[in-house]
Order: C-alpha cells, then sequence, then structure tokens
C-alpha cells in the first residue's frame, strides 16, 4: 500500500501544475505573491552594490528594507480589495491581506548608514555601499 503522505503531496503536486493558487486565488485582481516571485539581481562595482527587485503591484510604503551586517531582507505587505456593488445592496465584497518577505545575503557588510533605496515602476532598486574594513592594526607592547 502506498504511503499516504506521499500520495497527498502527488495530489497537491497535481493541482499546483493543474491550476496553482487554485484555492487562494481571488475572483478579481492579482493573486497573492510568494517569495520566490520577488526577483532579485544583484550587481556589484567599485564598492557598492546594487540590488533590483522587482515588486509590482505594491505600494511603496508597504516595504520593507532591513539590513543586518551582509544580510537584506526586503518585505512587503499585500493589501488588495475588490468589491462590487449594484446600487446600495452590496453582493460581492474580497479582502486579501498578507505578508512576503526576501532575505538573502551578500558577501561583504554593508553601510547602513549610506544605504540608498528608490521605488518606480514596481521596481525597488536599493543602493548598498560596502563597510569599509579597516586593516589590521599593530598594538604597540608597554
Amino acid at each position: 500500500m502506498a504511503n499516504p503522505i506521499v500520495r497527498s503531496r502527488l495530489f497537491d503536486d497535481f493541482f499546483n501544475d493543474f491550476a496553482p493558487g487554485f484555492f487562494v486565488k481571488p475572483l478579481h485582481g492579482d493573486p497573492l505573491p510568494t517569495a520566490a516571485q520577488i526577483r532579485i539581481d544583484v550587481k556589484e562595482n567599485n564598492g557598492t552594490y546594487t540590488v533590483e527587485a522587482e515588486m509590482p503591484g505594491v505600494g511603496k510604503d508597504d516595504i520593507h528594507v532591513s539590513i543586518d551586517g551582509s544580510v537584506v531582507t526586503v518585505r512587503a505587505e499585500i493589501k488588495q480589495q475588490d468589491s462590487q456593488s449594484s446600487g446600495e445592496r452590496v453582493l460581492r465584497s474580497e479582502r486579501y491581506y498578507g505578508a512576503v518577505a526576501r532575505s538573502f545575503q551578500l558577501p561583504q557588510d554593508i553601510d547602513q548608514s549610506a544605504a540608498k533605496a528608490r521605488y518606480d515602476n514596481g521596481v525597488l532598486t536599493l543602493t548598498l555601499p560596502k563597510k569599509q574594513v579597516s586593516g589590521s592594526q599593530r598594538l604597540t607592547i608597554e
């Protein structure tokens, strides 16, 4: 007899391929994005990392970026509200709220005080200067 857990996963995989997001897909508007749907490009040049993250449909005020050493986290709160009405009688009202986040580690720590973020036409652009590594210092022995 087949393992029921495997059978369940196969069933889920089939429906994910057949109708992705079928059970949580809004009737109107776009489906809520997942972390894998935040497409990120990272470029390095002359002491700076440039990160471009595609986040269409997200408001600028709903995006949060945090930096901890060399780890960058991009988080977005998704709010969609669909409604249809005819006169004073509401026939349907739907609300979708959620959050999606993606973290990644860069090869070197970031200078948080000089970091900049810009959001334009669904693309978040981060300019992240590398933290200057101080050279080794020789101590004088007394």
